[in-house]
């Protein structure tokens, strides 16, 4: 039945019209646990909310796929304005960014301009950018696109999925870039050609790529809610003896809070994914695919 419900919910989030629906809606399905407002001000009050509890942040403008120039322009824009409030406020946040919200399926040309405006606001105010990783089908696009900017700028980072088969060669071959990672388990619904189809594997790789990326000296992000991989995470810094300021730990805005607060209190850098805007649709259904036990708490907002 989870297996149903995950593949059910990864169906949902492909929905056009569900998603134009869900923008009409507003965060009022349930959303609002796991996305922090659908403006930036609202987002902004989120990150001093959490920065205030000692933790970090990276924050995620949503929207995934743009169908003009103008459209992904504008989400640069929105992104660049994203930076200068972080810088205005003096808050201890990132920003993440997804390719095809700003035009990877349109030209390369145009999303590497549009990163390079992204990256130049980024250094103006001392900000770390990460390249989110998405579906199996632009992984290959979104790394190549990562070493020529990573080739210009210091600032900027991706993530690599350990569902999927390709990723410890993926780690090794990044290795020579010193690209600092942030490292996930995946959400997107993909063919077990390409990618582990069962959860034992996905968290056996999970662990043989977060030790790989820790001993290789490069700053890791090991973003999890399982207690089993923050164990043993802990067990390799510990074993190895890695130092503090080369992994920090990351989860999602509204999911475990408390064990948020106890792992910055044991001295981690703890990282809170922090996404608002409009556009929350596709971003919500891949977080109930993750935990469908948490369609329950959605169908108990709407008879609220």
């Amino acid at each position: 039945m989870e297996r149903f419900m995950k593949n059910f919910f990864l169906f949902l989030a492909k929905s056009k019209i569900l998603t134009r629906a869900a923008k009409a809606y507003g965060l009022r399905l349930g959303a609002s646990r796991f996305v922090a407002g659908e403006t930036l001000e609202e987002a902004a009050l989120a990150v001093k909310e959490l920065n205030d509890r000692g933790l970090a942040v990276t924050i995620d403008y949503l929207g995934e796929f743009v169908d003009s120039e103008a459209e992904a322009s504008e989400r640069t824009k929105r992104l660049i304005d994203v930076l200068e409030m972080i810088g205005k406020e003096k808050l201890t946040a990132h920003v993440s960014v997804k390719l095809t919200s700003l035009g990877m399926n349109l030209s390369e040309s145009l999303v590497l301009g549009n990163m390079r405006r992204i990256l130049e606001a980024a250094e103006a105010h001392s900000v770390f950018v990460t390249i989110d990783m998405e579906d199996f089908a632009h992984c290959q696009k979104t790394l190549e696109i990562f070493r020529m900017l990573k080739q210009e700028y210091d600032h900027v980072g991706t993530v690599l999925q350990a569902y999927l088969y390709r990723s410890l060669d993926d780690a090794s071959a990044l290795k020579a870039l010193c690209a600092r990672l942030r490292l996930v388990k995946g959400a997107y619904k993909e063919s077990p050609e390409v990618a582990f189809p069962e959860k034992k594997d996905v968290d056996e790789n999970f662990k043989k790529l977060i030790k790989a990326c820790l001993l290789n000296g490069n700053f890791t992000a090991v973003a999890t809610h399982d207690e089993k991989i923050i164990a043993y995470t802990k067990q390799l810094v510990k074993e190895h003896n890695i130092a503090r300021d080369q992994i920090e730990f990351q989860m999602l805005y509204g999911i475990r809070p408390e064990r948020q607060l106890e792992l910055a209190r044991e001295g981690y850098t703890m990282r809170v994914y922090v996404p608002f805007g409009t556009d929350w649709y596709g971003y919500f259904m891949r977080r109930l695919a993750e935990r469908p036990a948490n369609a329950a708490f959605v169908l108990k907002s709407l008879f609220k």
